[in-house]
């Protein structure tokens, strides 16, 4: 069957079959007219012939506008080779294949697009013009540009996570004092990062409740009753969930070891809220375990890797100061640090 398409105002393409069918005809317009994509015909010259809805919503020329006008007028200056190449093509009779590339809107703001090439022809089978499909591609362009961003971003935090373990390794090694010693603690820590690690995959990474990170790192030491956690709704950003994290394991441990979990008996606290001292606003997160009865430092003296944890590597990373205290009725930590440092933007006032 030889088909002959014509072309009458703005999508309004009729095609003539031996039947003379306008059903066919009508359905063929609808589709172009409804289509999500710049459909666009052009004779050899490369002036514009149709012009579908969507390419008006691409390009921002309504139909009476651009029709008539040469194509070029889409294309940036920087571009204007592409279509020497396509009406070379399309007089070979050759489809362009999908390509990526750029054209200009009305306003002269460029868009990216995907665009297929066909040769149009008349009854006789001669090469009359081209029908061209163009693809807005923003969103895939966008997303694409996310997917670099993040895997810079997980690569920065991988090499983060290498440099915390092997901190923890080196640190834990210095003072183990037997291998068995040795595996138990450094199982222990990698799991407690592990922990802080779930969390933020749980938030896409874009940070952690404080309030969940403090459950989520005292709930395998158990005796939930004996643990009172309370504070204003904060959300950590990632490296404070890794470093407030550590600190609240190393805090539960040596609870677990010499404290009131230990024990079975006392009281542990920890709760936290936003300070304000001159122009900065500060994190303020204290953990007290009263009722102790035991008069040993937290672990074993100022040499441990907790007491390391504790007083160098969180508050430091925050940005802040530690302080720790404790006698044989309470033991003490609290560190202060700079809100911007802990969370994703700076707090607001309510």
């Amino acid at each position: 069957m030889d088909n002959r398409i014509s072309v009458e105002g703005n999508t309004n393409l009729h095609i003539l079959d031996e039947a003379n069918t306008p059903l066919v005809a009508s359905r063929l317009a609808a589709i172009v007219d409804s289509s999500f994509d710049a459909i666009i015909s052009k004779d050899l010259n490369g002036i514009i012939t149709t012009w579908n809805r969507a390419a008006e919503r691409f390009f921002g020329y309504a139909a009476e506008e651009i029709i008539g006008k040469n194509i070029r007028t889409l294309i940036p200056e920087s571009h204007q080779n592409e279509e020497d190449v396509i009406i070379a093509r399309v007089r070979a009779g050759e489809i362009v294949e999908s390509f990526e590339t750029l054209r200009v809107r009305k306003d002269g703001s460029l868009i990216p697009v995907s665009i297929t090439v066909s040769p149009i022809k008349d009854e006789h089978g001669r090469i009359v013009g081209a029908s061209k499909i163009a693809r807005d591609i923003t969103a895939a362009r966008d997303n694409e540009r996310r997917i670099r961003l993040l895997l810079r971003e997980v690569n920065h935090r991988v090499k983060n996570q290498y440099a915390v373990i092997l901190s923890i390794i080196r640190e834990t090694a210095k003072r183990a004092e037997n291998v068995d010693d040795f595996q138990l603690q450094i199982n222990d820590r990698i799991a407690s990062l592990a922990s802080s690690h779930d969390l933020l995959v749980a938030a896409e990474w874009k940070g952690g409740d404080i309030a969940a990170l403090i459950h989520e790192q005292l709930k395998p030491f158990g005796h939930e009753g004996m643990i009172a956690i309370s504070g204003v709704p904060i959300q950590l950003a990632p490296h404070a969930v890794l470093h407030i994290g550590m600190a609240i394991h190393e805090l539960g441990t040596n609870s677990a070891k010499y404290g009131v979990l230990g024990q079975s008996k006392g009281k542990i606290s920890v709760s936290w809220n936003v300070e304000k001292h001159e122009d900065t606003e500060y994190l303020k997160l204290r953990w007290s375990e009263t009722n102790l009865g035991v008069e040993k430092d937290l672990d074993q003296g100022n040499n441990g890797f907790g007491h390391v944890v504790l007083q160098r590597a969180t508050p430091l990373a925050l940005g802040g100061t530690a302080k720790l205290t404790g006698d044989k009725d309470e033991r003490v930590w609290e560190l202060l640090a700079p809100i911007q440092e802990c969370v994703l933007e700076p707090m607001e006032d309510d």
